[in-house]
């Protein structure tokens, strides 16, 4: 009974802490530049304590809830699907960009050259990687993980812990969200594609006017210096789309806090 009640408070005030580590926890898993396999885990862990030891003070007062409890078990998977939902939000722009990317690797004929994406663990052409890193200095540049670290600090006080959460008209709207990655992918990949295809409609021509031209001798390198420099022209419009992405991601993020 003694130990029983030494032992009350040090949990009790454990809890002020152990709550916001879920829920941050959870979205530094998933959101972009720190979710990525390439950064370990400790780093991941420690940047969480840290956050967490920065926040607790200034949210609202945590529940008194046993963590081992019925209770304290579905309050963990809400604080995960929180924080794993607005990771997941931020990291659909980067998938736009590294699949703008790869659209246009592949008009240009680059879809053998790929590269291993640690963050995801699969093959990417290499131009895909190269847009994604790109996507990531404008995210930087922007302060965009600063915003972030304020959306995340906000949400607390949107959805208290164990009060409401993810309820359906939010699920819903992550769901419909998820097809501007495609909207934006589009966008970016739409001037390169536009470039390659007039090029290859001309190569068209060509060879329906002189049969014995070797297109593949002359056409692969033509379309890929092409789209070099149409991405090289169109360098502002890629900026210009990942920010547009980005702001209204954090838009709707804040749109969600208020639902």
């Amino acid at each position: 009974m003694t130990i029983d009640i030494a032992i009350t408070p040090i949990i009790e005030r454990l809890a002020i802490y152990i709550w916001p580590f879920v829920r941050i926890g959870a979205f530094l898993m998933v959101m972009p530049l720190i979710g990525g396999s390439f950064v370990p885990t400790r780093v991941r862990l420690l940047l969480a304590v840290a956050l967490t030891a920065v926040l607790a003070p200034v949210i609202p007062t945590m529940p008194s809830l046993d963590v081992l409890s019925a209770a304290g078990l579905v309050t963990v998977i809400q604080e995960v699907a929180i924080g794993a939902a607005m990771g997941f939000l931020v990291q659909l722009v980067f998938d736009a960009i590294a699949l703008g990317g790869q659209v246009i690797g592949m008009s240009m004929g680059l879809g053998f050259a790929v590269f291993l994406d640690r963050a995801r663990g699969v093959n990417i052409p290499v131009l895909g990687q190269l847009f994604l890193l790109l996507g990531m200095l404008v995210f930087l540049s922007m302060d965009g993980h600063l915003a972030l670290i304020r959306l995340l600090a906000e949400s607390f006080h949107a959805w208290p812990i164990t009060v409401g959460g993810l309820t359906l008209p939010v699920l819903s709207e992550l769901l419909v969200w998820t097809g501007q990655m495609f909207v934006y992918a589009m966008k970016i990949a739409l001037p390169a594609i536009t470039a390659l295809l007039v090029v290859n409609l001309s190569f068209g021509i060509m060879s329906r006017a002189a049969p014995t031209l070797n297109l593949f001798a002359v056409g692969f390198p033509v379309a890929m210096l092409l789209g070099f420099a149409v991405i090289f022209l169109n360098m502002g419009v890629l900026v210009e789309n990942v920010t547009a992405f980005l702001d209204r991601t954090l838009v709707l993020i804040s749109q969600l806090m208020q639902l």
